[in-house]
């Protein structure tokens, strides 16, 4: 008996769902011509006409109805066995900005790991953009502007919420006139830069700058200036007595993006519970 390729099963079940080829391409990440192409194959391998191709779009023949909604139930079957097996594992891997690692992420897992003894976390600390949809982890946090992405869920988090810290013995200010005279630690986002530029006050102190938010806090704790950062990021070190507030922006200049939480559209079970332990963490405040 000749099999019949899975691919082009799936292009056939997903093409018949959108009576669209190009929708189809862009579901299943592919190109519109190879959804077409593989298309073409099933119905040769059949030797049944399963579309109409029509001038904005297909039409599902008669036989291709029939056949459409048994494959679409078979394929279901399958998806939903391998999800059934997926979820008995326990690896989910998250990718994370490095700051978000070192600054909130891991001093919580502790927490995660009495919540959910059953899954085995890998975080990936690393301030490349990993393509969700490739497989090459199952969530991340991305910081920003919201991520476009295809195939994809984005949660929104929280709002960056800057704010200026600096170590103990520095006094808070009222303004950003009086920031310009102080020393100031600025990460790879260039916020002090941001400020000062639409402003138009000019800084007259030393600025160091570092490329992440984690060694800009490092750095003020450290007493070598005041550094700009999310407010995500400082819970344990105000609690700790390592930095104090000395300036939050107003509203009106504070910047527009955020923390996102990316993941697949249909994820697993493993990773619906870290997705439900983070943002229950950030909407019970913990920032």
């Amino acid at each position: 008996m000749r099999r019949t390729k899975l691919n082009n099963l799936e292009a056939f079940v997903v093409a018949g769902e959108h009576l669209n080829f190009r929708l189809a391409a862009e579901e299943l990440h592919l190109t519109q011509g190879a959804v077409a192409q593989q298309v073409r194959g099933l119905e040769a391998a059949l030797g049944v006409q399963l579309f109409h191709r029509q001038a904005r779009g297909v039409a599902l023949t008669p036989e291709g109805q029939r056949y459409h909604a048994e494959i679409a139930q078979a394929l279901g079957i399958v998806t939903r066995a391998t999800d059934a097996l997926r979820a008995r594992g326990t690896d989910v891997t998250i990718s994370v900005p490095p700051s978000f690692a070192t600054k909130w992420l891991v001093p919580r897992l502790p927490d995660f790991a009495t919540a959910h003894p059953g899954i085995a976390l890998k975080v990936l600390a690393e301030e490349a953009v990993v393509d969700i949809s490739a497989g090459r982890a199952d969530l991340a946090v991305r910081q920003g502007a919201g991520p476009e992405a295809r195939g994809v869920t984005v949660t929104r988090l929280c709002d960056e919420a800057l704010v200026a810290v600096g170590a103990p013995g520095m006094e808070p200010v009222s303004g950003l006139a009086q920031i310009a005279a102080l020393d100031l630690v600025e990460d790879g986002h260039g916020h002090w830069s941001r400020l000062f530029e639409a402003s138009g006050i000019v800084h007259r102190g030393r600025m160091l700058r570092v490329n992440q938010t984690a060694l800009a806090m490092d750095a003020a704790i450290g007493g070598q200036g005041a550094a700009l950062v999310p407010g995500l990021y400082l819970a344990d070190a105000l609690a700790a007595g390592v930095l104090r507030v000395l300036w939050t922006p107003p509203v009106h200049e504070r910047p527009e993006g955020g923390f996102h939480l990316v993941h697949a559209r249909q994820p697993v079970a493993a990773v619906r519970r870290v997705r439900a332990w983070i943002t229950a963490r950030m909407a019970g405040g913990e920032r």
